[in-house]
């Protein structure tokens, strides 16, 4: 198997997601901006691979991935959970500060796409994921909404690109405030991207909505 790459690989559902797969056997790839946030969830798996990278750093992001490749082959999966989640108000942002958002968000999970699924549909088999959130866009949450609508569009966009090819994109929309111990419990949301992963072909689903 050539593996799992985690895209955002945090305490919440970026390490629940890689302990996931882990458990199957996969190698895994942890891909976070700091050292600081890679180390731990690095260390529960023991023999993850583990590189930083900034999303919003096309070159950064690229050559996180390629390293993943010559380590592991060509991935099975990748998965994308990388976002800022801050409470934002219309027009409270200025416009350098949505296009920051935007560009972890939704600009982060393009590059990777574009990266990984030609060669995915080379092969003919290969599952991306991407975290989704915010079903309902909420006013508080501005920023966020209009990342994860981009996400839904995207997902769409790079299934009618790549899904003919024998790619699965999805998506795993999380309508709740993870938190350990709570209808959003990253470990059960977990779940969903070994289901989506593991799906035959005929049976795909686009997205699975955590309603908790």
């Amino acid at each position: 198997m050539a593996g799992a790459v985690v895209i955002g690989a945090g305490p919440g559902i970026g390490r629940s997601v890689a302990l996931r797969f882990a458990r199957e056997g996969l190698p895994i790839t942890l891909i976070a901006r700091t050292e600081a946030t890679l180390a731990a969830v690095a260390a529960e798996i023991g023999t993850a691979l583990a590189l930083t990278a900034d999303v919003t750093d096309e070159k950064s992001l690229t050559t996180a991935l390629d390293a993943a490749t010559r380590e592991h082959g060509e991935p099975d999966v990748v998965i994308y959970n990388a976002a800022v989640i801050q409470a934002d108000a219309p027009g409270e942002l200025t416009a350098e500060e949505h296009l920051r958002a935007w560009s972890v968000n939704v600009v982060g999970a393009i590059t990777t796409a574009a990266h990984v699924a030609p060669g995915m549909a080379e092969r003919g088999s290969g599952t991306i994921i991407i975290t989704g959130g915010m079903p309902d866009a909420i006013p508080e949450y501005t920023s966020l909404s209009l990342g994860k609508a981009g996400v839904r569009a995207l997902v769409s966009l790079l299934d009618k690109r790549f899904g003919p090819s024998g790619v699965h994109v999805a998506s795993v929309t999380v309508a709740g405030a993870v938190a350990k111990g709570t209808p959003f419990d990253p470990d059960d949301i977990a779940e969903h991207y070994w289901r989506l992963h593991t799906q035959p072909h005929d049976g795909r689903l686009r997205e699975i909505v955590h309603k908790g």
